[in-house]
């Protein structure tokens, strides 16, 4: 916290990736009016594509999304300053998203182009070590140009008992973890829980109560609700359209708000935000912005305020969220900022 109010930190592709971002933005956020005054790069590394932040110290974590993938960890400073922290191998390719296990003691990585989760160590400053562990999925879809192998896209750790979900777009399936804290290695909680073949899982969100979670389907535009019972297996309650539109609908981001009501959904090609209601069985699809540009890559909800970065418009949008009723509503100019692909606060 600054005088001017909160930081938060932007990640983006860089030219080694087709971008135009320099490396980790950070910039003040006003946690009034949601409002973001960027204050340039303070971290020039390649392809900080997602950000995550250590639980209990001030460090950030970044994967760097190149062919030989590393993930890099910076101290953070005032105003957001970023110290080099250490950079590490992820064993693959392409690593797309990653997570630190709540007890601190652990980040892994998602590795997308070679299908693969890695697992490193973390002292008790939060700096990392030398990789752990290299899971590698084996399979494919019927998507030939999107599914000819394992590709990993997230992973996504679970508190208490629960397992670490790695969610596989090549394969459609969600993978099942638990890890060994004393050596760091990976161990599978039974079998894969395989999705609608096609369906291209990219991400998911866990409900607040432990017990329900949201999967998107990057191929097929869907939404897909699972209960999650107490031995960690996933039971497919149904699936939904993540957009109300007509047009190419590519979800990305998807996230539960922290009251546990509503369920919102990044949603690329028709350029929208969606919200659905979690009242019933299903997700129940209530309204659905515009965003302003048609390439809503992440978003991140913050308070009353949703910040979506919109990775080929060059901008983050804020937006207010109702407090009656969730909805978003634009606020402001759309914040420049080159190629986001993610939004930490």
């Amino acid at each position: 916290m600054t005088g001017q109010g909160e930081i938060v930190h932007i990640g983006g592709y860089t030219a080694q990736s087709g971008g135009r971002a320099g490396g980790i933005v950070a910039a003040h956020r006003d946690p009034v009016t949601g409002g973001l005054t960027p204050l340039g790069t303070v971290a020039v590394t390649p392809s900080p594509s997602f950000l995550v932040r250590h639980p209990t110290q001030p460090v950030l974590y970044a994967v760097n999304e190149l062919t030989d993938g590393r993930v890099s960890a910076w101290r953070v400073g005032p105003d957001g300053a970023l110290d080099a922290f250490g950079s590490f191998s992820t064993g693959g390719a392409e690593p797309c998203h990653l997570a630190v296990l709540p007890d601190g003691g652990h980040l892994v990585a998602a590795n997308y182009g070679s299908g693969s989760v890695a697992v490193f160590p973390l002292d008790a400053q939060g700096a990392p070590g030398e990789r752990t562990d290299l899971v590698v999925h084996e399979g494919h879809g019927p998507d030939p140009e999107r599914q000819d192998r394992a590709h990993a896209h997230m992973v996504n750790p679970g508190r208490g008992r629960g397992p670490l979900l790695a969610v596989d777009l090549g394969t459609d399936s969600v993978y099942r973890y638990d890890l060994d804290a004393a050596s760091g290695r990976l161990v599978p909680r039974g079998p894969r829980m395989r999705t609608t073949p096609g369906t291209g899982p990219r991400h998911l969100a866990r409900h607040p109560d432990g017990q329900r979670c949201y999967l998107v389907g990057e191929l097929d535009g869907s939404v897909t609700a699972y209960e999650l019972t107490d031995d960690g297996a996933l039971h497919q309650r149904g699936r939904v359209d993540a957009s109300g539109r007509t047009g190419h609908v590519q979800p990305s981001e998807v996230a539960v708000d922290p009251d546990g009501r509503l369920l919102y959904v990044a949603n690329r090609g028709v350029g929208t935000i969606a919200v659905f209601d979690l009242a019933g069985e299903l997700p129940a699809l209530v309204s659905e912005v515009d965003t302003g540009g048609e390439w809503p890559r992440h978003f991140a909800l913050i308070g009353e305020h949703l910040y979506v970065a919109d990775e080929r418009a060059d901008m983050v949008r804020v937006f207010r969220r109702d407090t009656r009723t969730g909805i978003p509503t634009p606020v402001g100019e759309p914040v420049p900022v080159a190629s986001p692909t993610c939004v930490l606060p």
